[in-house]
């Protein structure tokens, strides 16, 4: 009663349009406290576990078995629940059956002599984890994830138990009915799937699946079977974005990374796109060249190449990179706003000198061969017709690309720049301050300049109306064009450094030109009134917030600290990729968050799946608690929760409409 006398006639009249549209859902006083009985109940479970990963790069097998095992919550569900009634061995089986229920199923037939025994133990062991992952959702949310052919059962399973006498032959003949049916196995399979689809709640990635490693499309596929998964998009990302959008910059960056570590599978595998004009151009422009500057790195794959594969390979190599530096100077050019013209390095050739003027001082270069530029050395960013030949040609491969497109359009529907959820800011890598601190306003489209909140809102739109036919003309080439800062701007926050000194790393030695200056926001993310700064401008609120991005790899075998800003920022990249295994010491980093506080997994790199299968090995973790909660957080802890409350507020005030006659009820 105490909360229906807070709701006024005024204030039901003030809603009463609403308040009839909410009637066709439930159009009965019954039905309406039924409903408030329900949100209210929802309210008072655990918080749902949040699992957040970062710069991904391809690594589909690592990212792959750390959702199965969910950072190892699986294993803690297991040790949890068994402690010490198995043996450690047993309990390791259990935990890869639950990752990979087929492949394991096969090895187990090929040694167990009583499988109708081991089904009988396996799942009642199984029925007992689903139990306890399910124990945070209502019914109704467990049902809905059932897979049809066994929901019925597994509920059944669920909610019966052995301990209960009168229930015990019932289950055990359910038991008895599914291995004598030949459905074990199918059975084992489907409620393995059901184990992993509840142990976490929401997944949130952090940026950057593409690049580096050889899978992004892999995840890219698994991410859209998933049911719960949002994306903050990575600089690697709003690479392929571009490409696919049609910046050519874009493309050929594209294309020069995944020459660089020697890991075309993506591209031409995965997205079908052909190659082999680049190969026929680049043999026949650089046959002379000894491109040695441009061999593939050997911690990418290249070590899979003979003699003659790297060689074609660094010729295309320098064939796109040179396209790349020139197409990127005609967009500097063509954007002087963007102050990026001094990064046209072509033009600060000395040809005859074999020198380069860099930030006013001059450099010996390693190599200046460039027949592409022989002849119109004055004008050296001009395409020749067989450059723009092939550009034309990658430009159609990319843009047109079914596949990449669906994907993309995956990544543009679960996406943003940022998100605030549960209290937490996620972006992938920056935002840009002033030295002292404060938001640095910057410049977007024509005039208008933005900063902190606004600059990542508007920067999203920005991304989302190249890939709009019905945006104007120019604002639309602008967002396409746009792709390039992002991906290297001084100011971009996705970038957030001096320059990138690609150019100078392949054609000057002295290496102090290679430094690539951090941003305001490295500088002063340690600082907890900067990051308090930063959660305040983006109206994030609660006494626990935190920041939580990647995009720079933590050197933890350095020593370095993830946890920074004491805890109100967690940077979560450790290198899931190989290439970046020896420069972080570990495999990655990723982030628990459940009903009881944070925890920080780090990873020791994955060896294989068939490895994990077969030995039950799963990736080496070693978890930091960051910050426990003082009570259990429930759901109404959560963004869902203050959304349910309203919802809660809104039923009430129809409550209150039927009651007093303003809203007839409908029977």
């Amino acid at each position: 009663m105490n909360d229906e006398l807070k709701i006024t006639s005024a204030l039901v009249e003030k809603n009463k349009r609403y308040l009839e549209l909410l009637s066709n859902s439930f159009p009965t006083v019954a039905q309406a406290s039924t409903e408030i009985i329900n949100l209210q109940a929802i309210l008072h479970l655990p918080k749902g576990t949040e699992h957040f990963l970062a710069d991904l790069h391809g690594a589909f097998p690592a990212f792959q078995h750390v959702l199965r095992n969910a950072s190892g919550n699986i294993r803690r569900k297991v040790n949890e629940l068994f402690g010490n009634e198995v043996r450690e061995s047993e309990k390791r089986e259990l935990c890869t059956l639950i990752y990979y229920p087929e492949q394991k199923l096969e090895l187990v037939k090929q040694t167990e002599t009583d499988m109708a025994d081991w089904y009988h133990i396996t799942i009642h062991q199984l029925v007992k984890v689903c139990r306890d992952v399910s124990s945070k959702y209502t019914r109704s949310k467990v049902r809905k994830s059932l897979p049809p052919d066994f929901s019925y059962i597994i509920q059944e399973l669920l909610h019966e138990r052995t301990e209960d006498s009168d229930k015990a032959d019932y289950v055990k003949g359910i038991i008895d009915t599914i291995i004598d049916t030949g459905r074990a196995d199918d059975f084992i399979v489907a409620i393995c799937d059901v184990i992993q689809g509840l142990i976490i709640d929401q997944l949130h990635i952090l940026g950057d699946i593409f690049d580096r490693g050889p899978g992004a499309h892999l995840i890219l596929d698994m991410l859209k079977r998933y049911k719960n998964w949002d994306i903050q998009w990575g600089n690697h990302d709003i690479l392929w974005m571009g490409a696919s959008a049609g910046n050519d910059a874009c493309i050929c960056n594209v294309i020069r990374l995944s020459l660089r570590y020697a890991n075309l599978a993506t591209i031409e595998e995965a997205y079908g796109i052909n190659l082999v004009p680049l190969a026929t151009f680049a043999m026949e422009t650089y046959a002379d060249d000894p491109c040695t500057e441009f061999m593939p790195k050997t911690n990418g794959g290249s070590e899979l190449l003979d003699e003659k594969g790297a060689r074609l390979t660094a010729m295309m190599h320098k064939a796109i990179a040179v396209l790349q530096f020139k197409v990127e100077a005609q967009l500097f050019h063509r954007h002087p706003e963007w102050e990026m013209e001094d990064r046209d390095l072509l033009s600060a050739i000395d040809f005859k000198a074999k020198t380069c003027t860099v930030e006013g001082n001059t450099y010996p270069m390693t190599s200046c061969l460039f027949p592409t530029i022989q002849g119109h050395e004055d004008d050296p960013t001009r395409l020749t017709p067989e450059e723009e030949q092939l550009m034309l040609r990658l430009h159609h491969s990319f843009t047109n690309n079914e596949k990449l497109r669906k994907h993309i359009k995956l990544i543009l529907s679960h996406g943003c720049m940022y998100s605030i959820i549960n209290h937490n800011l996620l972006y992938h890598a920056s935002c840009p301050l002033n030295a002292d601190g404060t938001l640095k306003e910057v410049r977007l489209y024509k005039d208008r300049k933005y900063s902190g909140k606004d600059l990542m809102h508007y920067t999203g739109m920005l991304i989302r109306s190249a890939f709009q036919g019905d945006t104007d003309a120019e604002e639309r080439q602008y967002g396409i064009d746009y792709f390039l800062y992002l991906w290297c701007g001084p100011d971009s926050i996705l970038f957030d450094k001096s320059k990138m000194a690609t150019f100078e790393r392949y054609f000057i030695a002295d290496k102090a030109t290679h430094k690539e200056e951090k941003g305001n926001y490295f500088k002063l993310r340690d600082d907890e009134a900067v990051c308090d700064h930063i959660l305040d401008a983006f109206e994030v609120e609660g006494p626990n917030r935190h920041i939580i991005n990647g995009h720079v790899p933590v050197h933890a075998a350095d020593g370095e600290n993830p946890i920074k800003a004491n805890g109100r920022l967690m940077v979560i990249d450790g290198g899931f990729s190989q290439p970046y295994h020896k420069t972080t010491g570990i495999a990655g980093y990723t982030l628990v968050y459940h009903s009881r506080g944070f925890q920080l997994v780090q990873h020791e790199p994955f060896t294989s799946q068939e490895d994990a299968v077969r030995t039950g090995n799963d990736i080496k973790s070693t978890t930091q608690i960051v910050e426990m909660t003082a009570h259990r957080m429930h759901v109404a802890d959560t963004d869902i929760g203050t959304e349910l409350k309203k919802q809660v507020e809104d039923l009430r005030q129809l409550l209150y409409a039927y009651r007093h006659g303003i809203i007839k009820e409908k029977r």
